[in-house]
Parts: C-alpha cells; sequence; structure tokens
C-alpha cells in the first residue's frame, strides 16, 4: 500500500476504534494497533510503520514503551481494516 492511503487509514479510521487488522502478501495477518511516536513523520515518509501487536497491548497499555511495538514496511501490506472489538 501507499503511505498515503496508510496514513489516511490510521488518522481517520484508527481514531475510532484503535485496534485494526493488517493483512500482507507473503505473510499471516495480524491486529494491534499503530503508534505515532516522535519518528512518526519520518518513517510515514519512508512507508515504514510502528504497530504493537495484540499479544503486547497490554504491556504498551502500561509501560507506553515503543520497543513493545514492531516495525513494518507499508508496501507489504494489502488492506487494513478496523477490528470489531476495542483495543483496552
Amino acid at each position: 500500500m501507499l503511505p498515503e492511503q496508510i496514513a489516511k487509514f490510521v488518522e481517520t479510521e484508527q481514531l475510532n476504534n484503535p485496534t485494526v487488522k493488517v493483512e500482507f502478501k507473503k505473510r499471516n495477518s495480524i491486529t494491534g494497533i499503530f503508534i505515532k511516536h516522535t519518528d512518526y513523520e519520518e518513517l510515514k515518509s519512508k512507508n515504514f510503520w510502528r504497530l504493537v501487536t495484540e499479544a503486547n497491548l497490554e504491556t504498551y497499555n502500561k509501560s507506553k514503551d515503543v520497543n513493545t511495538g514492531r516495525m513494518f514496511n507499508g508496501s507489504e501490506f494489502t488492506r487494513l481494516s478496523v477490528t470489531k472489538k476495542k483495543a483496552v
């Protein structure tokens, strides 16, 4: 996906329900949240995105440590969609 498409989704759709499902070209899909950290704009310009997966959400919500997230290349994304349940 293009960085503009991903940014539009993150900056509009994720506001109401932060948990999203990310589908990839060559790997299994993941559920998690996009993190907007101090390097968000720089990463966005390079089509890289920091996500915290569902397994690490509780840890991230307690500590707000960006190291609980992982970096993903947006060109590998095929689809973004909101999940039915909200992140805690």
